[in-house]
């Protein structure tokens, strides 16, 4: 008996036996959540589990947004190289599809811990913030200035379509105070080329067990500027820092945890100017999951929202050029609970 639980999923099923990965009379598929931008299917068959993930041509949020389905390849392409890099840090790739529509991966279990869903129950560990750093900074010291890497993830398109203008563009349209400065960004964002970037850094996509890390979601991955991954993760800090605000300086120190750890496993890399563009970038991101076209769906209270709005537009006239600063500053004033 197949139990498959949503029709849609059917399709899949017979493609999943032409390509033998499906065996049995009884297999079983199972939507897991937790994304918008593809279908994550868990497949029990045969004695064995995995992951089955398909790109979305439309994204599932409110507002209208499109992505190319090929970005599937880019990620099966970052899995590979950082499997190489990290050993044992990020899913096996099992089966591609030669169409590139989808691609099975392994199942880590049910024995590790999301680092999201671990921060939303109040659980702050700070040796997971220097796993993290560590492991960010080993990936884009490994790839900085290889022109062979900056040929293998040109992925510009796919990175404006999931992120520039999504983010950047679409937060400057609707909210004309910021307009020139998101547009600064975004223009600069578009023209660097440094080292791979995994473009969906953040707690969600990292999950931990004992002192093990698993990196999940690189359909973003792009040869770019490694702030973004960096400004991207300290983003979901600060606003899960407003989130729960009797834990607000824990996880704000979470967030420094993070910022020694990458810098050290980065080295030379870990300038000023990347310390700098970090800032800015984290300025713009926070101010894009409130007002562009992936807003963060827990801080739900309109006073809320227009803090971090008004605490973004202070510190956009004269951004600080370092995180301390920024982070001191956001704590000092956090509205509390």
């Amino acid at each position: 008996m197949v139990s498959v639980e949503s029709e849609h999923l059917d399709p899949l099923l017979q493609r999943l036996r032409e390509a033998r990965l499906v065996t049995s009379n009884a297999p079983v598929l199972r939507p897991l959540t937790g994304g918008v931008s593809s279908d994550i299917i868990l497949v029990e068959d045969a004695g064995r589990c995995f992951v089955v993930k398909q790109a979305l041509a439309r994204l599932k949020v409110k507002d209208d947004w499109f992505a190319d389905t090929t970005r599937n390849r880019t990620e099966q392409d970052f899995l590979r190289y950082a499997s190489g890099i990290l050993p044992g840090s990020v899913p096996q790739v099992l089966y591609t599809d030669m169409d590139g529509a989808w691609f099975a991966m392994e199942y880590l279990g049910s024995d590790w811990t999301n680092w999201k869903e671990a921060l939303l129950a109040g659980q702050v560990n700070p040796a997971w913030a220097g796993f993290a750093g560590e492991t960010l900074g080993r990936l884009h010291r490994s790839s900085w200035g290889d022109p062979e890497m900056g040929k293998r993830f040109d992925t510009l398109k796919n990175f404006t379509e999931l992120r520039i203008d999504p983010y950047f563009l679409t937060t400057a349209r609707r909210l004309p105070e910021a307009r020139e400065f998101l547009l600064n960004e975004a223009n600069k964002l578009s023209r660097a080329r440094l080292a791979l970037v995994h473009g969906d850094f953040s707690p969600k996509n990292l999950m931990f067990r004992g002192d093990r890390i698993q990196i999940l979601d690189a359909e973003v991955a792009w040869f770019g500027d490694p702030a973004f991954d960096c400004a991207f993760l300290l983003t979901h800090l600060h606003l899960k820092a407003l989130l729960l605000p009797d834990l607000a300086d824990r996880i704000l120190g979470l967030g420094s945890i993070f910022w020694c750890a990458y810098r050290m496993a980065l080295g030379s890399r870990a300038d000023a100017e990347l310390e700098q563009r970090t800032v800015r970038l984290l300025i713009g991101i926070l101010l894009a999951r409130i007002h562009g076209k992936s807003p963060v769906e827990y801080l739900t209270r309109k006073a809320t929202r227009d803090w971090v709005t008004d605490r973004c537009l202070s510190q956009m006239v004269r951004p600080p050029g370092e995180l301390t600063e920024f982070t001191s500053t956001w704590q000092a004033s956090i509205p509390k609970a």
